[in-house]
């Protein structure tokens, strides 16, 4: 649709000019502002490949449109446009693509009357600005910024800049940009992560500049993410006019506005940075000391968002910002999705285990521009929308230091200069649990109030951010935050668009679960139900109780992953019924607080009883309770801890004042306490409703304080150090959270000796499911200091030591992400000697965010900032022996094997071939079923019914896998069909599973176990269709087994059974599946360095259906190592609608490896890593990666861009399967010398058994980048390192390990720049990685010999360079010079006269040849020895390897040879094949010569290896099955018909002219199977050949051109 209106802009003044303007869609617009205010003779458009598709048509075509009018129409020559597109990414703002630039335009006669268009962000404004103010000497330049960061930031101001190797926008200039293009539309094209990356600019903009422009955004979030994230609307153009503009749009424009105002004053009133300008680094000092480190991982809006909190927790540690400052700026960042930690999830998802180490973040800091001198200057902030100074402020490192560390050195008091203070005064925060019955209590009510003293802390964070996201209340601050206004919703919720998150934050979990249950409807909402989720420690706190008692009352609530526990689903019901209500309460009295909070809004009232014994933590209920009644609500207490409440609405008061925290005031006083000081807190007393507040009276008190209280301040004056008294015993029930605080204390008692120094503390049992195990925890940490405690039933008792014995732990105190572990323990610290570490200080943001500040400055305890990691130097230095995973799950390889499966699968005959396999027995449960009930099965089931069938089939099965049951150790163990039918079972199953035993799910083709079973009436059947019997057991096969083997058979005989020659590959295949999951045979690459065979390879199969390339398999992964399977590109065909995904992948499976031998690679490619899969799918990825490990898959591709903790989990249970831990750089983040690419091998290192790194080569020099990259790493786990793209080849001729190949044969090739293995080994070899060797034959005569043909047409397929030729000689002298002498020498085939003679120049033999007395084939291994390169020659016979391979591929079944086989001969040959029918198996061996005497001298030969009878005449009554002669075909030998018997045999004659001998052609006539004696002759050649190049040769065209010479 054409554009013909007028936007309606904004313009924005900077430098004088009106230069800034601000619209949406502005792109036509634009171009004719340009044309027409700043002509000029060429235009030239620099885009990115990211946003070249989106908008380069658009500008094209604006230009031609506005130029034909402007120009053309009225006969004036038209200017010039250029476009030039770049790849994305900061490498692309470097000197050579700026070099590039100014060639391409003096090459195109670009003059300086040329004008700029910067389209894109960042990177392309500040290199193309760079590039204008040096063009000519300067030529003008536009700005049409993309990003929001570039909108708001990097667009205006007129720095342009480019990067160097010594860092970060080193080269540049101030250049002016004449226009800077701000369309707010295509922001709606911007990833949520870029659109947060601008955020943080905003938000740092608004709270260093105007506290109402920070309220918009702290009050505007969900109108600003819809603007930009929402879905598209269907109004063409809309925001344009005024009249089609939204209020979320409008809300958009405003806030960016704001921020480019600001920005556009300060750069008018100090252009070049000389000190007001500085204010806009707020955020940016220590910002970008992250940035430096992370960079790329983490965005530069990120590192900001980190560094404006560090900046703002500055600023509050020096005494100049509040804490409700720091709280709101951390909340307004986080609900744009910016990180204000760096210890949250996401930011470790994104830089994995790279530490940010405070003395590296100092370093990068001593380089900023604003320092003076060697003294730094930070932005300090005095409050929202207003700095400490007008300029950044000089601040002193220690200072910095101390916010910045992870830990906290707490020193003692004794061992200050000054003592500790005397006296002390404060205010502790508000109460964490009146906090959050406030903030619920008040947006449930109607009318609105204004709360003060509020916590602001993580917990109270959360329940405000999960409220709004409810629509519960609207909020807003006053007095500089100070005052929450709320404005009450009545009653009002909806299901939020996205999962509610409370961190570990177990008060607004407990509540919110009843608050969602009474969530009316989901209309209107984009989801049906309401999740409620935390952190992983928040999963493992129980909530059974809970949510137990609101199901009874029909809530609808599901727990997504654990039973009992969080996440849940909440699906609204029409509000929470009411009525009576049973609640166990002996757990947490946040149950109970949490039903009677949200009671007055049931649709009917509410009897509340509390069962399960004594009621835990009843002030808290007490507190609750009086909290409702000042808001209005009728509570009756009824007898037998009952409560009814009656339906209301809570009714706000004006003002309502949260009481400060009694828990936290335990610490200040017992501090006063352990130091002999006097503390004053001037807002907890006797009048507490909280019942923390006896704590001074009951606990310290006894224990020797002086305690004064009052009904709202409590002081307490302790004893001298060390004189503090022991507590026999305490129960501290009231006040559990208290236990901490006094624990520590105990520690540190003292008594007169006449007196145990044990103080006993209980009823404090609900501690243990707090935000850790408190108890446990307590006792741990106390006992690293020496001191002596353990655990009671409900609480803990301490020995008290002398202080002067407490040594303090050199790894510190680990706090459980516990706010009250690290402050009890910080009072500790006050008085052991030479000073403690309180690791996870920040844990203490939960209830008293300033409580380091305080310490430190209001009761004088001297605090250092410390950080036990791993500096980056010193992190180098360690990065090959980075931290594995610890825990890889092992499998127990002797637990039975449990098969499970469709009736009529083959569960029985494939279960006794696998306990064949394996060495195990074999046991049916029908059978055990049998002999147990002494009945059958049918008559059972007619007796009984299925019903009572299934609970006793259950029983049978519980008794075969129980612990003490000798079937639960090698059998394998034949399940019915219908075992899954029941809950019971199932759960059995998977337990055995989990416990490390194998459950597997046997799969075939159902059509074909249809037509099968109808040949079958012995077992009965459910009366319905087996299809819709498979269709609802599908989903409980899956659930149970952990291993899957999909029996494929290609067709079925007439009978309707599998065809044999299918069975035997159905078996073959099961053997290898079995081998591997046992351990036994892994089938995987010998990954060794300079091992014969590098590089190994691996084909990437690119076909949608293998059945379509299934003939061609066995071409396609000619000398591959391996084969790839890429499950992303597979699409299932319409006539297989009936399977789902999960089973058409794995029948693919078994078709590949039913095709080839080869290891499998398991590869699911997410788009985001250069494949088909979605990226934001990662459950769904897992899912299928997941049955890659069932399906036996040898290795199995893990990309490590998913979230740690799912891949972690996925690798601790990855059974036999190796991993290859990969990385791709589609967007060219991680350059091979940055050090991002060493947090990716890092993590590889981690996960993987196999690290893959990919990148993408622009130049060739990337390729040496990555070979110095690799260098770096020699000596770590086996690496791929390649370069993608046309320019990466040479990356992937020189990789050695695992390099992933094409083939002609392949539909497309997986990746850009994918080379052949033939390719790869002629540029191998041309540039000197591959010395081509030379081959021969020695012997006489060898003029007709078939071995040139065979090697050098293997070598020609793979391109190897080497040469196979002719050496003939009658004395092996002869050849000393081709062997000893000529270092190209790669090896030789021996034939007649020399197989025994060559044995003299070899440095070792095989045991084969050995036994055989024969050497057919040398080869070579090289070896370094004391630095020189050594030589060894050795020795084999690969005639028993010829015959072997072509008698066994005629077997049914390998594995179960005949009884008998005749040897005809009694030369060298005779001796091969003799062993060849000993290696296969065969027992009773029969020896037949026309001269006897030689074949008794071989039976000699043979005699204590192979146990061979000499038959003296072919009429002997012998029954072999299969025949090796050994003489030459003009014998004219026949057999008597006799030995032909009844067997269908096999038979072999080694000569092989003519192809059929006389003898082959009467074996034939008898219906044998017939090996030729050229058929031996190339599969021989084929195993010297491997045994040469260390590849699987390429037999089927060496054959074809071995049998197209012979025919000649």
């Amino acid at each position: 649709m054409a554009n013909t209106k007028q936007p309606d802009i904004t313009k924005i003044s900077i430098l004088g000019e009106e230069s800034i303007i601000v619209g949406f869609h502005l792109v036509d617009y634009l171009i004719n502002d340009v044309l027409v205010n700043i002509p000029c003779s060429n235009y030239v458009l620099v885009t990115d490949t990211n946003l070249a598709p989106l908008y380069l048509d658009k500008y094209t075509k604006a230009f031609e449109t506005a130029v034909d009018e402007l120009f053309i129409q009225k006969g004036n020559k038209a200017p010039r446009f250029f476009t030039r597109v770049l790849p994305p990414g900061e490498t692309t703002k470097s000197r050579k693509t700026k070099d590039d630039i100014e060639d391409w335009l003096l090459s195109n006669k670009v003059t300086r009357d040329t004008c700029f268009l910067a389209l894109g962000g960042g990177v392309i404004g500040d290199l193309i600005g760079f590039v204008a103010a040096t063009f000519m000497r300067g030529a003008h330049f536009v700005q049409i910024p993309t990003t929001l960061l570039a909108m708001v930031d990097s667009a205006i101001g007129g720095k342009t800049a480019i990067d160097t190797p010594a860092g970060k926008n080193l080269i540049g200039a101030f250049w002016q940009p004449k226009r800077i293009f701000i369309d707010v539309d295509v922001l709606r094209t911007l990833p949520e992560r870029e659109f947060s990356n601008g955020m943080a600019e905003l938000v740092k903009t608004a709270a260093i500049s105007d506290e109402n422009d920070f309220c918009k955004l702290e009050n505007g979030v969900e109108a600003v993410r819809q603007a930009v994230l929402g879905n598209k609307s269907e109004v063409p153009f809309e925001g344009q006019t005024l009249e089609t503009r939204t209020e979320a749009q409008s809300m958009l424009m405003d806030i960016i506005m704001a921020s480019a105002r600001f920005k556009a004053y300060v750069v008018t009133h100090d252009e070049r940075e000389g000190g007001l300008r500085g204010l806009l680094n707020f955020g940016h000092s220590i910002g970008h000391g992250i940035e430096a480190i992370v960079s790329p991982l983490m965005l530069h809006g990120e590192c900001v968002s980190i560094g404006c909190i560090k900046e703002a927790e500055l600023s509050r540690n020096l005494g100049h910002l509040n804490q409700v400052a720091v709280g709101r700026l951390a909340r307004c960042l986080a609900s744009y999705g910016l990180p204000i930690s760096m210890d949250e999830k996401k930011v470790k998802d994104r830089i994995g285990d790279l530490h940010v180490h405070i003395d590296d973040i100092m370093e990068v800091m001593k380089v900023d521009k604003k320092n003076q001198g060697d003294k730094k200057r930070i932005v300090l902030l005095s409050s929202i929308g207003k700095t400490y100074e007008p300029r950044a402020s000089i601040v002193a490192d220690a200072d910095i230091h101390k916010v910045l560390a992870p830990q906290q050195l707490v020193l003692p008091v004794t061992e200050s200069p000054s003592g500790p203070k005397k006296e002390v005064s404060l205010t502790t925060p508000g109460s964490k649990s009146i906090s959050n019955r406030a903030l619920l209590i008040a947006a449930m009510g109607t009318g609105t109030v204004r709360v003060k003293n509020l916590l602001h802390s993580d917990d109270t964070q959360f329940m405000l951010a999960a409220l709004k996201s409810l629509n519960a209340a609207d909020f807003e601050w006053e007095d500089n935050g100070e005052t929450l206004v709320v404005h009450g919703g009545g009653g009002r919720l909806s299901v939020p668009d996205k999962e509610l998150y409370v961190g570990n934050a177990g008060t607004a979990s407990r509540f919110l679960t009843t608050v969602l249950a009474l969530i009316p409807s989901a209309e209107g909402a984009s989801k049906p139900a309401a999740i409620l989720t935390g952190n992983a420690r928040m999963k493992q706190r129980p909530i059974a109780p809970l949510l137990a008692a609101l199901k009874t009352n029909e809530a609808d609530i599901k727990s997504i992953e654990k039973e009992g526990f969080l996440p849940i689903a909440v699906t609204p019901k029409g509000g929470l019924k009411g009525g009576r209500i049973e609640l166990a309460a002996s757990i947490s009295s946040q149950y109970v607080s949490s039903i009677l909070l949200c009671a007055p809004y049931a649709n009917e009232p509410i009897e509340l009883a509390l069962t399960g014994g004594q009621v835990i933590s009843q002030p808290y209920i007490d507190m609750t309770i009086s909290m409702m009644e000042s808001f209005g609500a009728v509570v009756e207490r009824l007898p037998e801890n009952t409560y009814r409440i009656q339906k209301g609405v809570y009714k706000n008061p004006e003002h309502y004042l949260v009481e400060s925290d009694a828990s936290s005031a335990t610490y200040p006083l017992a501090i006063a306490a352990i130091t002999g000081t006097t503390c004053t807190v001037t807002s907890i007393g006797s009048a507490s409703l909280q019942g923390d507040a006896t704590f001074a009276i009951n606990v310290l008190r006894p224990m020797g304080c002086t305690v004064v209280q009052t009904e709202t301040s409590t002081t307490v004056t302790g004893p001298p150090i060390g004189q503090l008294r022991p507590l026999p015993h305490v129960d501290m029930e009231t006040m559990t959270d208290a236990f901490l605080t006094a624990t520590v204390l105990a520690a540190v008692t003292s008594t007169d000796g006449k007196t145990e120094n044990i103080t006993r503390i209980t009823g404090i049992a609900n501690q243990r499911v707090k935000e850790c195990n408190r108890i446990a925890a307590m006792v741990h940490e106390l006992t690293k200091f020496g001191a002596t405690a353990s655990e009671l039933p409900d609480g803990i008792q301490i020995h008290g030591m002398p202080i002067k014995d407490f040594k303090s732990p050199k790894e510190g105190i680990h706090c459980y992400d516990d706010h009250r572990i690290a402050m009890s323990f910080s009072v500790l610290s006050t008085v052991v000697p030479h000073g403690t570490i309180i690791t996870e200080k920040k844990c203490v943001e939960k209830t008293w965010p300033t409580w380091w500040d305080d310490l430190e400055h209001k009761l004088g305890v001297r605090l250092n900032g410390v950080d036990l990691g791993l500096k980056l130097s010193d992190a180098e230095k360690a990065s090959l022996g980075r931290a594995q995973l610890k825990t890889i799950k092992k499998l127990d390889h002797t637990k039975s094997i449990v098969i499970v499966g469709m009736r009529g699968v083959g569960k029985t005959s494939l279960g006794q071939y696998a306990a064949e396999v394996m060495g195990f027995k074999f046991i049916d449960v029908d059978h055990y079923f049998e002999e147990t009930l002494k009945t059958t099965v049918f008559d059972y089931i007619n007796t009984w019914g299925w019903d009572q069938f299934r609970i006793k089939e259950s029983a049978a099965l519980k008794e075969l896998l129980g612990n003490e049951s000798t079937y639960g150790h090698n059998y394998v163990i034949s399940c019915g069909g219908g075992i899954v039918e029941t809950i019971e079972s199932r759960q059995v199953l998977k337990e055995h599973a989990n416990s490390g035993g194998k459950v597997l799910h046997l799969v075939r083709d159902l059509d074909q176990v249809v037509r099968y079973l109808n040949r079958d009436q012995t077992r009965p059947m459910y009366g319905e269709d087996m299809m819709n019997v498979w269709r609802r057991r599908r989903s409980w096969y899956k659930e149970v087994c952990n291993y899957e083997f999909v029996a494929y058979a290609e067709n079925l005989a007439e009978t309707s059974y599998v065809a044999p020659t299918d069975w035997l590959a159905i078996k073959r295949d099961l053997q290898r599946f079995l081998l591997f999951i046992s351990g036994r045979d892994t089938n995987q690459i010998d990954l060794t360095p300079n091992r014969i065979g590098v590089p190994t390879t691996f084909v990437s199969l690119t076909a949608k259906d293998l059945s379509s390339t299934v003939d061609r398999l066995v071409e396609i992964c000619e000398g591959a190592d391996a084969v790839e399977l890429r499950v992303d590109l597979l699409q299932k065909p319409e006539e297989k609608e009936e399977m789902t995904d999960i089973e058409y992948v794995g029948e693919q499976l078994a078709l590949l490896r039913r095709a080839v031998p080869l290891p499998i690679i398991y590869t699911v490619r997410s788009k985001g890593q250069a494949g088909a899969y979605s990226d934001s799918d990662e459950k769904g990825m897992f899912e299928l990666l997941a049955w890659g490990r069932r399906w036996g898959c040898e290795y199995i591709d893990v990309e490590m861009c998913w979230a740690p903790s799912t891949v972690e989990k996925f690798v601790n249970e990855k059974g036999e399967s190796q991993i290859i831990s990969s990385w791709h750089d589609v967007q060219c983040q991680t350059p091979w010398d940055g050090k991002a690419i060493d947090v990716k091998y890092d993590l590889g290192n981690k996960y993987g058994d196999i690290i893959k790194l990919v990148g993408v080569a622009q130049t060739f020099q990337d390729n040496m980048t990555l070979e110095a990259f690799r260098a770096r790493k020699t000596g770590g786990k086996n690496l791929i390192a390649i370069n993608m793209g046309a320019a990466g080849q040479l990356s992937r001729v020189i990789n050695e390990c695992l390099t992933p190949i094409t083939h002609t044969a392949l539909p497309q090739k997986a990746a850009p720049g994918q080379l052949s293995l033939a390719e790869i080994n002629k540029a191998r070899h041309l540039i000197g990685l591959l010395p081509a060797k030379q081959f021969w034959l020695i012997g006489t005569p060898i003029q007709h010999s078939m071995s040139p043909t065979l090697h050098n047409s293997g070598f020609q397929v793979l391109g190897l360079p080497h040469q196979y030729g002719l050496l003939e000689c009658h004395m092996v002298e002869y050849a000393e010079d081709a062997i000893l002498k000529d270092p190209n020498f790669g090896g030789a085939s021996v034939t007649i006269p020399h197989k025994l003679a060559i044995m003299k120049y070899l440095d070792e033999v095989s045991e084969n040849a050995k036994i055989i007395g024969a050497v057919n084939t040398i080869f070579v291994r090289e070896s370094i020895v004391n630095g020189e390169k050594k030589r060894e020659f050795i020795g084999e016979n690969t005639d028993y390897f010829g015959m072997k391979r072509r008698i066994q591929s005629l077997m049914l079944d390998p594995s179960c040879p005949p009884e008998q086989g005749l040897v005809i001969g009694g030369g060298g040959t005779a001796r091969a094949a003799l062993y060849t029918l000993h290696k296969m198996g065969i027992k009773k061996i029969y020896l037949w010569n026309r001269t006897a005497s030689k074949a008794f001298d071989i039976k000699k030969a043979f005699e204590n290896l192979i146990e061979v009878e000499v038959i003296e005449s072919l009429d002997a009554k012998i029954e072999p099955g299969v025949i090796i002669s050994t003489v030459p075909a003009d014998s004219g030998i026949e057999l008597p018909e006799h030995i032909y018997g009844g067997i269908k045999g096999i038979i072999c004659d080694m000569a092989y002219k003519p192809r059929r001998t006389k003898l082959l052609l009467q074996a034939e006539r008898k219906g044998w199977s017939c090996v030729e004696g050229i058929e031996v002759l190339i599969s021989q050649g084929i195993a010297q050949f491997e045994i040469w190049t260390g590849k699987r040769a390429p037999s089927h065209k060496i054959e074809e051109e071995v049998l197209k010479k012979y025919e000649l």
